[in-house]
């Protein structure tokens, strides 16, 4: 890429971010001014079956001190690989996506994160491996029901995608191995429409910002919950795509976060994942 189309890009990307209306907006009208339908709330089940997900979390042993959640709140790349509880994945799902409310008829999902209209235009997808009571595979999150789907099996994925299952987690992070050490990597998808129906040309500039409260719902989480979490950008979305069944255009994966058991027995070998800062004198 040459230096021209490199400040191109990045000047197209400031403006992006640092503008909420462009020059020409005035005119522009979204679905909803319009009073065209708006898209459905949740994504459909894609599966016959689902598993319901346990809600006793007075039952985990969480730390409701808010202050030391946050104080502790850290990436954790280095996982123990021991078992991750069913409650505690259900904990981490209704942290981030959980429906409390509905407003209106169907007008909008009240969650358990803020979201810019409350159009909550993300669906959850999970890789799990090694949590209780379920097969390893790939997973869909229902958050009307808080039940998952799952997908297709750890055997499954690996005869289709001609790879082992930590293989495979690893292309989908765009080769970050430790990822695929986790007992289950997140990945959040845009349903396009879900958002652009309200915000229109404006819609994606606002996902971005919804992403975040996301994946913060998510460490606070964990935090409380001694588990490690860390969030990634640089996913291989297309990967991602042919996993989960989505068609890429209107619904793409974007984001993910990797999510397993810690120990303090590791915080030397976290450490070293910022080895280079100490040896380029940063």
């Amino acid at each position: 890429m040459t230096d021209e189309a490199i400040k191109a890009r990045i000047e197209t990307g400031r403006q992006f971010m640092a503008r909420w209306s462009q020059p020409g907006d005035e005119t522009f009208e979204s679905d909803q001014q319009k009073k065209l339908p708006q898209p459905p709330l949740v994504k459909a089940p894609m599966r016959e079956t689902s598993i319901e997900l346990p809600k006793n979390f007075e039952d985990l042993k969480l730390n409701n001190d808010i202050l030391s959640v946050i104080n502790n709140r850290k990436s954790s790349r280095v996982y123990t690989q021991e078992q991750m509880s069913l409650l505690e994945l259900s904990y981490l799902l209704w942290t981030t996506q959980g429906v409390k409310d509905i407003r209106g008829r169907s007008y909008a999902t009240i969650r358990t994160v803020p979201c810019g209209g409350a159009r909550h235009e993300f669906e959850c997808y999970m890789l799990i491996q090694n949590v209780e009571g379920l097969e390893d595979g790939s997973y869909h999150y229902l958050p009307m029901e808080h039940k998952i789907e799952m997908l297709n099996t750890k055997a499954e994925l690996e005869t289709t995608h001609g790879m082992t299952f930590r293989d495979l987690i690893s292309a989908t992070l765009n080769g970050q191995i430790w990822g695929a050490k986790g007992n289950i990597v997140f990945y959040y998808s845009m349903v396009a429409y879900r958002a652009e129906w309200r915000y229109g040309i404006r819609a994606h500039r606002t996902a971005l910002i919804d992403a975040g409260h996301v994946t913060e719902n998510l460490y606070i989480a964990c935090s409380s919950a001694n588990i490690g979490t860390c969030a990634i950008g640089a996913v291989n979305s297309a990967l991602c795509d042919q996993i989960f069944e989505l068609d890429g255009v209107e619904e793409f994966a974007f984001y993910a976060a990797t999510c397993g058991m810690i120990s303090e027995a590791n915080a030397q070998a976290e450490k070293d994942f910022y080895a280079f800062v100490k040896r380029d004198n940063l």
